[in-house]
């Protein structure tokens, strides 16, 4: 699906401050094919997203009804039975195609990304990296994680027990606007491989790209009504929380904690991935060049509108005077830019709710006494919502960029003179998402790892190297949310275990209810007697 103007990789005549607002940047029957895959009776009103850049209008499309989210569902509940008894490897299949179509027409999914978040495009590129990693790891490693499992019997020999995988039936997934590739698709490959279906319900600024996703996997070979997305803000997600088997929700904690009891009000599993207020450790034996590189990324990457982003700099003070010149130097040196190409390093924050709190976050940290190391100003010169990136110093423990996430381009800074206060000063937050350390003596970073209270924990590396390893589980702590996405886990999560249980000696006279006929005491003092056997034979 090409952008209006054709972009092949330059904004060009899309960026002008004198675009009148009525002209779409995104021309209607450009997006028609896509909008076309709403789930809607047209009776629900619209929406017209903009475009972060220049704040012009990027698409108008309908919105879905409580109805047509129940319509939505059924619907893929009625496909989904068919689909749990394909092939697990035809399932997986699908998913690597998904991967491979992905990779090739990236140009197109890049502009979109960028139209609607306003990220920059090496940040937007992380996300068809990522699709292109969890398809392949799932095609290759879904079916193992799916295949039956043989566990010890009540008797040993004459007892046989396998432990079934079955998909649950529906799952809904709502997402939030801040990576709307990889937030489309990280709950939904794995619940696709494991038999179920699925039903979308994007943010409504990014539901181009999720609309994106649902072309690419019918192409890939999906079957109808299995991949459906529904269009529209909480009162949607309310009602596919009502009519699904398991949602996986990715936002704020405090709407995770509604869609977590609202889930178990029905009794249904719930995924949640929540918000982080990240820390990013310098010890005192830190390789302060590729620390500098690193904390760069893992603050500012998607202008700092990431959950695993680091808005907490926490550096030893035998270090901390060279890490921070090194550091806010590099901070300066980054380029703001609105071009649909590789020539910014950092984009646009993706609305004016967003830009509302970074700048009351800086406002009031500087108001109570910290000082911009950098940034601190919003740059309207380069478009309407782009801030520049910002490192807090002397920032009082009441200021609300500590005590609240600022999901923006600011990171704060603490100085600590021991590694024992750096891990106390790391998980002095209700949040547990992502922490990072960064020393030359891997052995007691690890040490210092386990300490801290995080569902990752990555050594040398931002978050990168964590969120890239889906055979590993990926989730918060506390206030950053409940279950695991990624791995293993993820297909558990959306997945019932069903125990078969087989008792072979039957017709052999060897079973409990043979042995319990006898009556009176001897076969209590049977099995305690194979109890006590089994103990010494250490059998499970």
């Amino acid at each position: 699906m090409p952008s209006a103007h054709e972009s092949n990789g330059a904004l060009g005549d899309l960026v002008d401050p004198e675009l009148p607002t009525s002209t779409y940047v995104l021309e209607p029957e450009v997006v028609a094919p896509l909008v076309a895959r709403i789930v809607t009776s047209h009776d629900a009103g619209t929406h017209r997203s903009t475009f972060p850049f220049t704040g012009a209008p990027l698409a108008s499309f309908p919105l879905s009804s409580a109805d047509d989210v129940a319509s939505a569902v059924a619907r893929a509940r009625a496909a989904q039975r068919s689909w749990a008894h394909v092939p697990v490897r035809e399932r997986a299949a699908v998913l690597d195609r998904l991967g491979v179509l992905v990779l090739d027409h990236q140009s197109e999914i890049l502009d979109l990304i960028q139209m609607e978040s306003g990220k920059a495009r090496r940040s937007a590129f992380e996300e068809v990296g990522d699709v292109a990693q969890v398809t392949r790891h799932y095609s290759l490693r879904g079916p193992r994680y799916l295949a039956d499992r043989r566990e010890p019997g009540l008797m040993p020999v004459f007892t046989g027990v396998r432990v079934h995988r079955r998909p649950v039936g529906v799952v809904g997934v709502i997402t939030a606007w801040n990576y709307p590739l990889t937030l489309a698709l990280a709950d939904a490959v794995p619940a696709l491989l494991a038999g179920n279906a699925v039903v979308l319900k994007p943010d409504p600024q990014t539901t181009l790209s999720a609309l994106w996703v649902a072309e690419q996997l019918e192409e890939a070979g999906l079957p109808a009504d299995l991949f459906a997305v529904v269009a529209g803000g909480g009162e949607v997600g309310v009602a596919l929380v009502d009519h699904v088997d398991h949602v996986a929700f990715t936002g704020s904690t405090a709407t995770g904690r509604t869609v977590g009891a609202r889930a178990g009000g029905r009794l249904i599993g719930a995924t949640l991935e929540l918000g982080g207020k990240n820390p990013l450790y310098v010890a005192a034996d830190a390789d302060l060049a590729s620390t500098v590189r690193g904390a760069v990324r893992a603050c500012f990457s998607s202008s700092g509108q990431l959950c695993l982003s680091v808005e907490r700099l926490v550096v030893h003070e035998a270090v901390a005077g060279e890490f921070l010149a090194r550091f806010v130097a590099a901070v300066k040196d980054l380029r703001l830019g609105p071009g649909l190409d590789y020539s910014a390093d950092v984009g646009s924050l993706v609305s004016q709710a967003q830009l509302d709190r970074v700048t009351r976050h800086v406002d009031d940290a500087l108001a109570r006494g910290a000082r911009a190391l950098a940034g601190g100003v919003h740059r309207a010169d380069v478009g309407p919502l782009f801030y520049a990136p910002t490192v807090l110093d002397n920032v009082p423990p009441d200021a609300l960029c500590v005590t609240e996430e600022t999901f923006g381009p600011v990171v704060s800074v603490t100085r600590v003179a021991s590694d024992d206060e750096a891990v106390r000063v790391m998980n002095d937050s209700d949040h547990g998402l992502n922490a990072s350390i960064w020393s030359t003596d891997v052995a007691r970073a690890r040490r210092l790892a386990a300490r801290v209270e995080a569902g990752t924990v990555v050594i040398n590396d931002g978050y990168g190297s964590a969120w890239g390893s889906v055979a590993a589980p990926m989730g918060g702590f506390n206030a950053s949310g409940q279950g695991r996405r990624h791995g293993r886990e993820a297909v558990e999560a959306m997945t019932e275990a069903q125990t078969v249980a087989v008792q072979r000696g039957a017709r052999f006279g060897v079973s409990l209810d043979s042995l319990y006929a006898i009556g009176g005491e001897r076969p209590s003092r049977v099995v305690t007697a194979g109890l006590r056997a089994m103990r010494r034979l250490r059998l499970p």
